[in-house]
């Protein structure tokens, strides 16, 4: 799968292992490290869903982002980069036909209003 980075300070985390753990601290460094190194792996957004982490769609204002775990509370967010997103005629996403993410964010979206 390919990965861009909407972040420069993400893209420097995930090739400087060093600055990573110094800014993340050595959990959320190492979780971010093979979270990345699975989906570079994956051929489809499909082949991530049961791997450790969680992937998951997110909903409401998150709707058309998915989630994948690091350390608790925090989540990795990406993005699909096909546009329009693959989905079927009920608005499911197709994540067979996703290819191409965009790492956005590390954050606790969970104390979002």
């Amino acid at each position: 799968m390919e990965i861009k980075f909407a972040d420069k300070k993400l893209e420097k985390y995930a090739n400087d292992d060093k600055l990573s753990v110094r800014k993340q601290g050595g959990k959320r460094a190492e979780l971010y490290k093979i979270r990345l190194d699975d989906m570079f792996a994956a051929e489809t957004y499909d082949d991530l869903r049961n791997l450790p982490g969680r992937y998951h769609e997110l909903k409401n204002q998150r709707k058309g982002q998915w989630a994948c775990d690091l350390d608790h509370p925090y989540r990795l967010i990406f993005t699909p980069q096909e546009r329009p997103i693959p989905a079927d005629k009920s608005g499911k996403f197709i994540w067979i036909e996703i290819t191409s993410v965009e790492i956005i964010e590390i954050t606790d979206y969970h104390k979002e209003g």
